[in-house]
């Protein structure tokens, strides 16, 4: 006779403490078996083997495991196929439900209503809770009930729903009789899977209580550590949304706010799915002439544009996966005004590289950038990198840390020069956008 048992799937919410569907999980009577799925389907589009992101989760999912080892349990972890790992594990035994955390892009959407309805043919209850932001879906909408499509005013209405709101902890008390027992399961080696380590180094998940309260003073100075790097840790889940929002919210509303831009863009991807889709949000954008010139692309994934500012921005990510929020809003109005390049080349760039890559966050602010997002600024908002540079790099301290080689003759000659960018980027949109087709 088969064992019954319930599985919980872990994807984006790596993490024991404060988890949503864990807590449901561990609430019902039967055993839990904790569950990851290295997905085939995803780690099989990834060209880079060196990829980082696969080896912070690897590192992530080993340390849960040996977290439920000291409970006599561990991580169930396979390399594959959803529903192929799914049909295996129903084979073995009698799944009562899958509980999960909501994930919200495409992929995930499509890949969620395959196993759950395969749950339900065989019997199984399929339950979806929401652990990645603190309002989803149509939770924060205008008095008319339609959704926002300025930050602004939702910001507004989000934080006055958050008053009465109680930023709900998943306090889980783990005993020994929650989890399925079973013999130590192997983890699958990142060389098995194809991957190979990387050199990067990965941010602590530690919230450093005084850079968030110093967060609005020195958040856009690239030089500073001033930014919290915990972009990875929510994209993965190591960290407590509404643990972070919890602190936030005594501590800094501009860091607030950065928080509630995450859930403002999950909201333009629930309402208006021809952005999951690749479309820009506003239709009219979609037909902007592109140059699409592949050789100032490779120089601007290169770092090499002639303009310092977008130069270390670019190779700050390429080396570390990371880059500074308001360098990322620099580079990338450089290439959809400066190179007129599509934006959707970049947000592929961006996604391939960045370690707290987020389709709804980086989608967002690409759209940002070429002025085809959720924004009431006009399309001609277009920066200045040597003034961007003036006002947040003057003595160069960011810049020289990345471009060693500014004031020799290694270093390139602008690719454009911006003046004459500025005006090509106001006609080719203008075009457009005052003969609407």
């Amino acid at each position: 006779m088969k064992s019954e048992v319930v599985i919980m799937w872990f994807r984006r919410d790596l993490r024991l403490d404060d988890n949503a569907a864990l807590y449901h999980a561990l609430r019902q009577p039967h055993p839990v078996i904790p569950l990851f799925i290295f997905d085939t389907n995803i780690l099989d589009k990834l060209a880079n083997k060196c990829d980082a992101r696969v080896q912070f989760i690897h590192s992530t999912i080993t340390q849960m495991h040996q977290q439920l080892l000291e409970m006599s349990s561990s991580m169930w972890v396979y390399y594959g196929k959803p529903l192929q790992v799914f049909q295996q594990i129903m084979e073995e035994f009698n799944v009562k439900a899958i509980y999960t955390n909501t994930d919200y892009e495409q992929y995930a959407i499509d890949r969620d209503a395959t196993i759950a309805e395969y749950a339900k043919q065989h019997g199984a209850g399929f339950y979806a809770f929401k652990d990645q932001v603190i309002f989803d879906g149509s939770e924060v909408l205008k008095d008319d009930g339609t959704p926002y499509t300025v930050f602004t005013p939702y910001s507004k209405k989000w934080k006055a729903l958050l008053q009465p709101f109680y930023i709900k902890k998943y306090k889980i008390l783990f005993t020994n009789t929650h989890f399925f027992k079973k013999e130590i399961n192997a983890i699958p080696q990142l060389a098995e899977m194809g991957f190979q380590s990387t050199s990067i180094q990965f941010p602590s998940c530690q919230i450093n209580a005084e850079l968030i309260k110093h967060y609005h003073e020195q958040r856009n100075f690239p030089a500073l550590n001033g930014t919290s790097h915990l972009g990875i840790h929510l994209r993965f889940g190591t960290i407590s949304i509404r643990h972070l929002a919890a602190f936030a919210k005594q501590l800094n509303e501009v860091f607030l706010n950065e928080l509630i831009w995450r859930d403002f863009y999950h909201s333009i991807l629930y309402h208006f799915p021809h952005v999951r889709a690749g479309k820009a949000f506003k239709p009219i954008y979609d037909y902007i002439e592109w140059r699409n010139d592949e050789i100032a692309f490779e120089k601007w994934c290169a770092g090499k544009t002639g303009y310092p500012i977008v130069d270390a921005g670019m190779r700050e990510l390429n080396a570390t996966g990371y880059m500074h929020n308001r360098v990322r809003m620099i580079v990338a109005s450089f290439l959809t005004k400066h190179l007129l390049i599509d934006w959707r080349w970049g947000e592929a760039y961006f996604a391939e590289k960045l370690l707290d890559y987020d389709f709804a966050a980086n989608n967002g602010g690409w759209q940002w950038a070429a002025g085809s997002g959720c924004d009431a600024a006009p399309y001609f908002r277009i920066f200045n990198p040597t003034l961007q540079t003036e006002k947040f790099d003057k003595s160069l301290d960011y810049i020289n840390r990345w471009v060693p080689e500014l004031n020799s003759f290694n270093y390139p000659r602008p690719i454009v020069q911006h003046d004459e960018a500025r005006k090509r980027a106001l006609e080719v949109y203008g075009k457009v956008l005052k003969n609407k087709p």
